[in-house]
C-alpha cells in the first residue's frame, strides 16, 4: 500500500504517518517514486497506536511495546493506566453531579450553595496541590 492509501485506509494524514515513520512506530517497505510502500499489516499497527492514544498512553510508551515479532504489551503499564482512568472518571462523575447541581440548584446566588462552595474548594485544591484526585465523596 502506498502512502495515500494508508492515509485513506486510516484516516490519518500522510503527515501523521511520515511522523509516526520517524518515531519507529511504522515502517515503510520502500518506496514508488517518492511515495512510501507500507505493508497491509500497518493498518492493525496504527489501529492499536490509536487505541493507545485513546487510552492515554504517550507515544513514546506505545513505541515500547512494539517489538519486531509484532506488539509486546507490557500487563502492568495496562493495569496502571486503567487505574489512572478510573480516577479520571471518578473525578469526571463528581465534576458533572457538581454541575449538574449548580445548574438547578434554588439558591439565590451560587456563591450562597454549600454543595457548589463544596466544588469550588475540592476543584481548586485539586488544581493548585494534588492534579487528578478529586474525590466524589467530598462534593456529597
Amino acid at each position: 500500500m502506498d502512502i495515500t492509501e494508508v492515509a485513506k485506509a486510516s484516516g490519518l494524514p500522510a503527515s501523521t504517518l511520515r511522523f509516526y515513520e520517524e518515531k519507529g512506530l511504522i515502517q515503510s517497505n520502500g518506496r514508488n517514486g517518492l511515495r512510501r510502500l507500507f505493508s497491509a499489516s500497518v493498518i492493525e499497527r496504527l489501529a492499536l497506536i490509536s487505541l493507545g492514544r485513546s487510552a492515554g498512553f504517550s507515544l513514546d510508551e506505545i513505541a515500547e511495546m512494539f517489538t519486531p515479532d509484532g506488539p509486546d504489551i507490557n500487563r502492568a503499564l495496562l493495569s496502571a493506566k486503567a487505574d489512572e482512568l478510573d480516577r479520571t472518571i471518578e473525578e469526571l462523575i463528581a465534576m458533572r453531579d457538581g454541575l449538574r447541581h449548580a445548574a438547578v440548584c434554588k439558591a439565590p446566588n451560587h456563591f450562597e450553595c454549600p454543595k457548589f462552595l463544596r466544588l469550588l474548594r475540592v476543584a481548586g485544591k485539586n488544581r493548585f496541590r494534588q492534579p487528578n484526585k478529586l474525590k466524589e465523596k467530598e462534593l456529597k
